[in-house]
Order: structure tokens, then C-alpha cells, then sequence
């Protein structure tokens, strides 16, 4: 084809060093993201690295599929007048590419000012009305202050809205980008973390506590006999460790100091053979990760996770520039009203002291979009942005069931898989969700719920102290089944 096309204008092939025959070209389209694109973070690198590739090109002959490109229809013209070197144009490839380089280099250099002054263009999330609604009744009823909800697909947000306030005296309406403390929500991140680290060849699940924690070799049951509690048992809760006391703890400023004392306290039961629900388990769970790294926890999630995804508000510590976006705690009182609660996490420390332990069991705060890009990452099989962070097997074993038919969960028809709660029978509060659904949430109302079978991601940030269970609430409840039923509804047109 390309020697008849060459032949056609009257040369040999030996006479052409080189023939571009352009169909695409390199556009910047309006509107399109060079800076701060999240699902190509590489575009403007690539885009550069074109430019000079084209630009080491030589040409003799330059065909353009857009006949206005550098005279192409009078040259074609002159072709067929008999001027047989009509399409010899070297300079034509030259202008060609500079000028598209010229558009790029200007687009690039408007999103980068505007990147700089805090302004780089976001295409908004749409906030579905059916949603929003609902959550305005649970509002206007003084269940909560206020809400952030949100939906997402393995790829993109569906769903953003904040409704009512964050705080209510003085009144501050809710935010999109408000902080919320995210308590339990804390533990599949370290779950995450754990298995990370285990694709990485620095330990098993499977292992022994005590490899790593030199103390668990003096762990006992009540009755004084040894306890082999394994990395495996503290992520499913099936480690039957006790607890310390909000004094203990508040005594405690690093992970390294906690393990003592809960290496103290007698295990309940034989490791595995039952499910209580256990902070302490977690918490060692993070202990093991500085160990085999040599960092802190609170460091290293922030270079192996936060960081990575984007998850700027995703902290144990909040600096005193995030302090004023974090939503104010309620409870809800017997006349029915709501009235300001603190966060008894905090055991009476500011969000922002650094004066206690990076706690993995609790101690978090995040935003729905933040918490929604962990989310994806773990719905995309461990993988986001072109970056890996876990081995699609791994996201597999962390979130089915390892519980086997043991009664696990605080609403019925769950199992655990590690770190994450996994929804056998949906039934009740989780009706709406597939089979295998996973997820977790917050003693203050919070929830993160994941359905591999819809590709969906649930998210729900509230605060609200004193749900009776939080994992229950008909908060919850309502915010999912309006969600799915907006998005199966949409799906199914």
C-alpha cells in the first residue's frame, strides 16, 4: 500500500528515507486534564516524551488524513496537474509538529498556573436527588447533624453529596470535603497494610505473633497455659486477647508501649476456636508492621498508602490547617434532640496532638472521597492509577470469608475475612447488598461497604456517638437502599 502510494507520486522507494502518513494526531482536546489527572498521572511526561520522538523523525514526503494540514488539498492539486514532487515537504512534517507541540506546551502551562493557585479544574461529582433525600429525613428526624455520602464504580465517583451541618451552634453546613473520625473503618487499612508486606515476602499471616513480638512467647490463657496466637488470628478476631483500660491507653504514646500490657492480660479463650471482637488484636497487628519495616505506623501507611492514592486528609493527626474541616460529634438525647459529644477515642487529647499511640483499631480520620480511593483500589483487585499495591490473590484471601461457620459480625449473616467484615446471606440491613459484599464500620456511624458482584462502592460519614448499633442504623439503611436502587434502577434503562 505504501509503495503504491509512493509510486503513485513518482518516486522509488529508494528514494524515500522516511514517509509519515498522518491519521491521529497528538491533540490536547479543551477540556482534557494534564495536571493532577488521576487515572493517567504520567499524561504530560507522555505527551513530552511524543514530541521529542516526532521531532527526531526525518521526512521526505508528509500525507495528513485532514486535507486542511499545510496546503494538502492544492498540493494534491498540483499533483494532479503532473507536478509529481507536490507531496515532497519536509517542512510541512517540521511545522506539523510544532505546532501541535506549541498546544500542548500552552495547555500544559495554563493547568499548571491554575494547579499552583489551588484552582486545577475537577469535573464535580454529580449528587443524586433520590440519595440526598433521604439522608434530609434522618437529618430533619435529628438522628444526625449532618452527612457525607458516596458511590463509586471501580473507576470513577457516581454519587458525592454533603447534606446538612457539621456543626449546629454556631451552624456550619456540611462539606464535601469534610473530616470525619472513621474509628473502626482504621482496621482495613491495616489489614491492607499487613497483606502488603506479606506480598513482599516480610512475613505470613500464618506466622506467630511472638516471631515478631518477642513478649507473645509469655501470652497465657487464664488458666496459665501458653498461647500461640498467629498474625491470621489477630486480623479475623479470633485471637481471644483482652483488653487495657482508656487510663492504660492514655498512659501509652507509642505501639511499642501498649504490647506489654496487653501481653499481660490472660487470653479468653483457645486462639481460633471462637469471634469476639478485639481492639488489642489490632492494634499488635500494627505493632508487627514497624517492626518488620523499621518504621512507624503512622510513616509508613502514609508512603505505602496515603500518600500513593491520594489520600491527602487521611491521618491519625491532623494538622491545624484540617482541625476547622472536621465535623462536629453528636449525640442523640431522650427528648430527641442532638447534643455535642467528644470523641472518647481521643481519651480527652486534642485530634492533633501527637501525645498517643498511632492506634490501627480506631484512631483515623479521613474524608469519603479519600476513604472512597482505598476503596477502589481494593475493588480493582489491589490496583489503581496504573500502581500496584496488592496482588489480586492476596485482595481475594483478605476479603472472603476465614471464619468458617463461626458467628461472627454485629448484624446477622456475616463472616470475616481479614480485617473486613464479609457478607454471607444478605439479609436485613444488608438486603441490598450481593453475596460477598465486604466491608467495615465506625463506632460513630461511619460505614465503607464494598459489592464486587455490582462493582459499587457504599460510603457514609456521619458522627453520631450513640447509635444503639451503629452497624445497624437505620441510617445506614436507608442511604443504601437508596443508592442501590438509584444506580439498578439507571443500570437497568
Amino acid at each position: 500500500m505504501i509503495k503504491k502510494s509512493v509510486e503513485s507520486l513518482g518516486f522509488k522507494m529508494t528514494d524515500v528515507k522516511i514517509l509519515l502518513a498522518s491519521h491521529g494526531s497528538p491533540n490536547v482536546n479543551p477540556g482534557f486534564q494534564l495536571v493532577g489527572n488521576k487515572d493517567y498521572p504520567e499524561i504530560a511526561a507522555d505527551f513530552a516524551k511524543t514530541f521529542e520522538v516526532l521531532k527526531s523523525f526525518p521526512c521526505d514526503v508528509f500525507l495528513g488524513a485532514h486535507g486542511g494540514y499545510y496546503g494538502m488539498v492544492e498540493r494534491h492539486s498540483l499533483l494532479k496537474k503532473g507536478q509529481a514532487d507536490a507531496f515532497v515537504n519536509p517542512k510541512g512534517y517540521k511545522e506539523y509538529v510544532a505546532l501541535k507541540e506549541r498546544a500542548f506546551r500552552k495547555t500544559l502551562a495554563v493547568q499548571q498556573d491554575k494547579a499552583k493557585q489551588g484552582e486545577v479544574d475537577q469535573v464535580k461529582p454529580p449528587s443524586v436527588a433520590a440519595i440526598r433525600d433521604r439522608l434530609r429525613k434522618y437529618i430533619a428526624a435529628k438522628e444526625i447533624a449532618g452527612a457525607v455520602t458516596l458511590v463509586a464504580t471501580p473507576d470513577r465517583i457516581i454519587h458525592l453529596d454533603a447534606s446538612g451541618h457539621a456543626a449546629l451552634d454556631p451552624a456550619e453546613a456540611m462539606q464535601t470535603d469534610a473530616i470525619f473520625w472513621i474509628a473502626s473503618m482504621s482496621k482495613p487499612i491495616l489489614a491492607a497494610l499487613l497483606l502488603m508486606l506479606q506480598d513482599e515476602g516480610l512475613l505470613s499471616v500464618d506466622d506467630p505473633v511472638e516471631k515478631y513480638l518477642p513478649e507473645f512467647k509469655g501470652l497465657r490463657t487464664a488458666d496459665g497455659k501458653p498461647a500461640k496466637v498467629t498474625i491470621r488470628h489477630l486480623l479475623t478476631h479470633t485471637s481471644g486477647m483482652g483488653e487495657i483500660t482508656a487510663e492504660q491507653a492514655r498512659a501509652c504514646k507509642t505501639l511499642a508501649s501498649v504490647i506489654p500490657l496487653y501481653v499481660a492480660k490472660p487470653v479468653g479463650f483457645t486462639p481460633g476456636s471462637k469471634w469476639v471482637y478485639c481492639q488489642s488484636g489490632i492494634n499488635t497487628g500494627g505493632r508487627i508492621a514497624e517492626v518488620v519495616t523499621g518504621e512507624p505506623l503512622e510513616k509508613l501507611l502514609q508512603k505505602r498508602l496515603f500518600g500513593p492514592l491520594g489520600m491527602k486528609d487521611t491521618t491519625f493527626y491532623l494538622t491545624d490547617k484540617q482541625l476547622p474541616r472536621l465535623a462536629k460529634s453528636y449525640r442523640h438525647t431522650k427528648e430527641g434532640g442532638l447534643e455535642a459529644t467528644d470523641i472518647f477515642f481521643l481519651n480527652g487529647k486534642s485530634p492533633t496532638s501527637l501525645e498517643r499511640f498511632p492506634a490501627p483499631n480506631g484512631g483515623l480520620f479521613s474524608t469519603a472521597s479519600d476513604y472512597a480511593r482505598f476503596c477502589q483500589m481494593v475493588l480493582r483487585g489491589g490496583e489503581l492509577d496504573g500502581k500496584r499495591y496488592l496482588k489480586p490473590e492476596t485482595v481475594k484471601l483478605m476479603t472472603t470469608i476465614q471464619t468458617a461457620a463461626l458467628k461472627t459480625g454485629f448484624t446477622p449473616g456475616n463472616g470475616w475475612g481479614l480485617g473486613w467484615c464479609v457478607v454471607r446471606e444478605p439479609q436485613g440491613i444488608t438486603a441490598m447488598l450481593s453475596p460477598g459484599t465486604f466491608g467495615h464500620g465506625g463506632a460513630y456511624g461511619t460505614q465503607a461497604w464494598i459489592d464486587p458482584k455490582k462493582q459499587r462502592v457504599y460510603i457514609l460519614m456521619v458522627q453520631r456517638a450513640n447509635f444503639p448499633n451503629s452497624d445497624a442504623s437505620e441510617v445506614r439503611r436507608g442511604f443504601q437502599e437508596a443508592a442501590n436502587a438509584a444506580f439498578s434502577k439507571s443500570k437497568s434503562k
